[in-house]
């Protein structure tokens, strides 16, 4: 670290738990941010802002006025703008060292092999079921550890699944891929405005503490927050031995 990163970071820096080596994971690390909306935005923004050296982030939207209600990363004059390049100039004004690598198109099953193995950490900030699915396939695949996160109405939801613990379940084992649910959006059901940035942010949380190796790993753990009495409740979840993603008898590779 140079000088103004010595400076930059010197609140973590101070931290017993994160130190110059922690931070130089972070410094160091790659994390692949699969949405840049209302769950993207925060985690985005204190992503960059904790000095994650490389973050690449996915989505094949476009800023629209309806989304400056609650995602943040994005401003009234970037409005029709790829969400993408917005979150993107957002992350270099708060911290110019740090490498954002912008993709504006959905992801697939075959993109996501290809990247999940050159990322440390993935944080699943999406929309629909079915590029979670995707999402978690490839980061079972792979052994990337899965930072999960959904918001809608004033209920949040998250949880960590990490595919390098044997006990830890994945995403499918909770949610499986054949149950669809019909798909609830903020479009026709709404979101309070800091629920996502309470989710979202504990999404970072995780991301950070994953790379660092900071406290403890939220994994077999399903945290779910009611916005409205502000009650958290937390569900401990098992790996499915049945699972078709992460079971005995899945296509798993490790």
């Amino acid at each position: 670290m140079n000088d103004d990163q010595l400076l930059r970071y010197s609140r973590h820096i101070l931290l017993d738990d994160v130190g110059i080596e922690g931070q130089q994971r972070l410094i160091d690390s790659h994390v692949l941010v699969v949405g840049a909306g209302g769950l993207g935005s925060p985690v985005a923004l204190y992503l960059a802002a904790s000095g994650v050296g490389h973050i690449t982030i996915a989505d094949h939207d476009v800023v629209d006025l309806t989304n400056l209600q609650r995602q943040i990363a994005h401003s009234t004059a970037r409005v029709g703008q790829a969400k993408v390049d917005s979150a993107s100039q957002a992350m270099l004004a708060l911290n110019p060292d740090v490498r954002v690598t912008t993709l504006a198109h959905k992801l697939d099953a075959v993109q996501l092999d290809a990247l999940a193995p050159t990322v440390h950490v993935v944080v699943d900030c999406c929309d629909n079921f079915e590029t979670r699915q995707a999402v978690n396939a490839a980061c079972v695949k792979h052994q990337v550890p899965l930072v999960s996160g959904a918001a809608i109405r004033m209920d949040g939801q998250l949880a960590v699944y990490d595919a390098r613990d044997d006990q830890s379940p994945c995403y499918a084992c909770i949610f499986p891929p054949d149950d669809v649910p019909e798909e609830v959006r903020c479009a026709t059901l709404g979101v309070l405005a800091p629920l996502v940035g309470v989710i979202g942010t504990m999404q970072a949380m995780e991301a950070v503490k994953l790379i660092t190796g900071i406290g403890s790993r939220l994994v077999g753990r399903l945290q779910m927050l009611d916005g409205r009495g502000m009650a958290w409740s937390e569900m401990r979840v098992k790996r499915n031995p049945s699972c078709p993603v992460c079971g005995p008898s899945s296509a798993r590779v490790a």
